[in-house]
């Protein structure tokens, strides 16, 4: 009886953390425009209020599911749900671009904390018969928040100002932690006495950051040089980390583990592909076909929608058939529907955009519950935080990829300017682009999902 509470427990306060962040995102991909005028942004400088999040996110993940196993996922996950809270409040309150940047930063580490360590929790916790379903409800819990976001967002932009949309954080963050207090009391560390490895750590982050920065700064040459420097850093990381005792990053998973490399380099396409959507989507509904930003978040909420309905059912799917057939699915249906965003023009109607988001719904699910179901069932139970994080950081990672695409492609079509009237023409080239490498990422991310090989 105990076991079943604390199972309803967790399940209740990473539900809600799980809700809560990507409904943030969201929301602000909707807020976009009018944050553009309040700080005078360029589409290249817009760019960075989902990156900066998404960089911080990515740079720190990995170590904090590290420490995560060794002092306690609760904790850590506790920490990250205070510190997004805060970083929050004070978005809203930022008086400069500069500031609410960092803002956009510190939310990004307390993202890593919850994302690092929800999935590994519900893992711990749950037995390997229920996995799958209890990992689609997670999954469904996101895109419930990915599916209100822009609802919200728009209700939220339109009638108080952007602000308001990082401000309502604030209480639903208390909501957690209180429900983490009065819920939860019992704490998973596996690996509990073992050393945490600073250098790796540090390295590891200065690395993802340099590779980053490298990435959305093409195609000048403090772009080509970040990279270089990250390519050059990668194999002196992967030395170290497979000579000492305590690594942050479990190196061997890769080599001996077909189902656990494939499956997180599936997730990094996928995201890769479908991330930028929502932000480029967000500005053809308003700038293009000049929607208020309420009705453009009606618009964008069909994807995500679609999303929370089917992610238990593929999760389910994925405890009864191989993981690799659910996905490699999804990753197809995803593909066809970016092929169809390709078509994108001046008139197109509402009706093929809705059927084209729909359709990239369905896919993402039928993708995302089972591949992380694949991951989490293919390492040992002490590995759950770090294979927890690491799916997370090819998410990020993923995530960074996609906007950093279409930040070069604004780079190469619009410039560093305002999207304005004039620009409409360049913006709608731009866009097509976007989507046509993101349909080729797709297509190649099948036949990876493909070749990872049986779970069972």
């Amino acid at each position: 009886m105990e076991e079943k509470s604390l199972q309803r427990a967790a399940l209740l306060v990473t539900t809600l953390d799980s809700f809560l962040t990507p409904m943030m995102a969201s929301a602000v991909a909707i807020a976009l425009p009018a944050i553009a005028r309040d700080f005078a942004m360029s589409a290249v400088q817009l760019s960075w209020v989902a990156s900066a999040y998404l960089l911080a996110a990515a740079a720190f993940l990995l170590p904090f599911g590290r420490l995560a196993d060794i002092h306690g996922r609760k904790k850590v996950f506790t920490i990250g749900t205070l510190l997004f809270g805060a970083a929050s409040l004070l978005a809203g309150l930022s008086p400069s671009a500069g500031v609410f940047l960092l803002a956009r930063v510190l939310q990004g580490m307390g993202g890593a904390m919850i994302f690092g360590t929800s999935v590994a929790i519900l893992t711990s916790v749950f037995p390997p018969h229920r996995r799958g379903w209890v990992l689609g409800i997670n999954v469904a819990a996101t895109y419930s928040g990915l599916s209100l976001g822009p609802f919200i967002g728009g209700m939220l932009t339109q009638s108080f100002g952007w602000r308001s949309v990082f401000l309502i954080n604030v209480p639903l963050g208390l909501l957690v932690l209180a429900a983490l207090w009065l819920k939860m009391r019992r704490e998973w560390a596996e690996c509990r006495g073992e050393s945490f490895d600073w250098k790796s750590s540090l390295g590891y982050s200065l690395m993802l950051t340099a590779f980053m920065l490298g990435f959305t700064w093409l195609p000048g040459w403090r772009g080509a040089a970040m990279l270089l420097l990250a390519a050059a850093a990668f194999p002196l990381f992967m030395r170290r980390e497979t000579r000492i005792a305590h690594p942050i990053f479990q190196a061997r998973l890769f080599r001996g583990n077909t189902v656990f490399a494939f499956s997180n380099l599936a997730a990094l396409i996928n995201y890769s592909a479908t991330f930028a959507i929502s932000f480029l989507l967000s500005l053809y509904l308003q700038y293009i076909k000049g929607f208020t930003p309420r009705t453009a978040g009606l618009v964008l909420i069909a994807q995500p929608v679609v999303m929370a309905l089917f992610s238990p059912l593929a999760g389910r799917l994925s405890d009864r058939l191989e993981p690799r057939v659910v996905s490699s699915l999804g990753m197809a249906l995803c593909a066809a529907g970016l092929l169809a965003f390709a078509w994108l023009g001046r008139d197109s109607g509402l009706g093929f955009i809705v059927a084209a988001l729909v359709l990239v719904g369905f896919g993402f699910a039928l993708f995302s519950s089972p591949n992380t179901n694949a991951v989490m069932g293919s390492v040992e139970r002490k590995y759950y935080g770090v294979a927890a994080s690491t799916l997370g950081t090819m998410r990020i990672v993923g995530q960074m990829m996609s906007m950093g695409i279409a930040t070069l492609v604004f780079s190469m079509f619009i410039g560093k300017v305002r999207i304005t009237p004039a620009s409409y023409p360049l913006f709608l080239a731009s866009m097509k682009v976007c989507f046509v490498i993101f349909f080729v990422l797709c297509c190649g991310g099948v036949f990876l999902s493909l070749a990872r090989g049986r779970v069972r």
